[in-house]
């Protein structure tokens, strides 16, 4: 499919939308794509963001093998 048929896809698509929060995260999700500018983190990320650096620095992380591992266990229980 071209990207003019994808583009007139998706305008459809939106139009029969009738949940106002689907089109907002739309929104949302082409504001972050065509900005071109600073992205701008709410506090709740820019919070999660400081524990991650200091559960790193902390030693706190996994390497990709015992994750790959612990989700092996999540998806068998």
């Amino acid at each position: 499919m071209s990207t003019a048929n994808l583009k007139i896809d998706l305008i459809n698509k939106i139009t029969q939308l009738k949940e106002s929060y689907v089109i907002e995260e739309i929104n949302r999700l082409l504001d972050f794509e065509l900005e071109k500018g600073i992205f701008k983190l709410t506090s709740k990320q820019h919070a999660r963001i400081l524990e991650a650096k200091e559960e790193y620095k902390t030693g706190k992380v996994l390497s990709e093998n015992e994750a790959n591992k612990q989700i092996q266990e999540w998806l068998t229980k």
